[in-house]
């Protein structure tokens, strides 16, 4: 039986143009399209007019049934000897479940590329007008799941590490989670008044930044009504955002183009 070929392919954050170019050519040539549920659909524009897009967004707590169905998906389709993107949200390899992907085309015998995407820890604090490094505030940056359960049985986060030796820390798909992560952080040493971003659906024109501290942060978010999709960023880095922060005028001007 011949065998196509699959990218596993980074979308990035959510605005359509940071995707590689090399990325885009992989939609441009795919004979199928294997996408998630944050993917711009502006993205898909670019495929070929008979290529099938097969959706395979998951919902929250709702993932292992699906994750299966798209392996099971991924192969059927390249062993037809199609060209297979696998279009996923951010980076394949940070959070978005890739390896596992990749894994299972490598037991398979299928040929298959990683194309590396820009993740949503560092594109969103950069359209909020936050570096997550900075020569006078950090040195040292942290990507970690906030989608644990909070549970001492099943929670393998370092905590006094995260703490007490990293100055940057992006939480992804930490919102339900908040509450605990700040108390953990406080209880392992971080300063309660620490500064805190969230930044819902980031890179968007649907973007939201609030800002706050471990103390308060909670609270914002509540008040503020943001939910998933959002990053968490904790370190003194937040406190740039006043000084740099861009994207909202952009977007401004954006709109005042459109009504005129």
């Amino acid at each position: 039986m011949s065998k196509g070929k699959v990218y596993l392919v980074g979308a990035g954050p959510g605005d359509p143009k940071l995707i590689t170019v090399y990325g885009l050519e992989c939609i441009q040539k795919a004979d199928v399209i294997v996408y998630d549920r944050l993917i711009s659909k502006e993205l898909l524009e670019h495929a070929k007019k008979d290529a099938e897009l097969i959706y395979c967004g998951k919902l929250p707590g709702k993932h292992e049934l699906i994750q299966e169905q798209i392996h099971e998906t991924i192969v059927e389709k390249a062993l037809e000897d199609k060209v297979v993107v696998r279009l996923k949200g951010g980076d394949p390899f940070v959070f978005g479940r890739g390896a596992e992907e990749a894994e299972v085309l490598k037991n398979q015998g299928i040929p298959y590329e990683v194309i590396p995407g820009i993740t949503s820890g560092i594109a969103a604090p950069a359209y909020a007008g936050i570096p997550v490094t900075h020569r006078d505030y950090a040195s040292s940056f942290a990507i970690v799941t906030g989608h644990g359960r909070a549970d001492k049985q099943t929670d393998s986060i370092n905590w006094g590490a995260l703490a007490q030796g990293i100055d940057t820390i992006a939480f992804y798909m930490g919102i339900k989670n908040l509450p605990y992560i700040c108390q953990k952080l406080i209880e392992h040493g971080k300063n309660r008044k620490t500064p805190v971003s969230v930044i819902q659906w980031g890179t968007t024109a649907s973007q939201v930044t609030i800002t706050g501290n471990l103390e308060t942060i909670v609270e914002d978010v509540e008040k503020n009504n943001i939910t998933h999709p959002a990053i968490v960023l904790v370190g003194q880095v937040v406190e740039m955002r006043d000084k740099i922060k861009w994207f909202e005028d952009v977007v401004e001007q954006n709109k005042k183009q459109v009504n005129e």
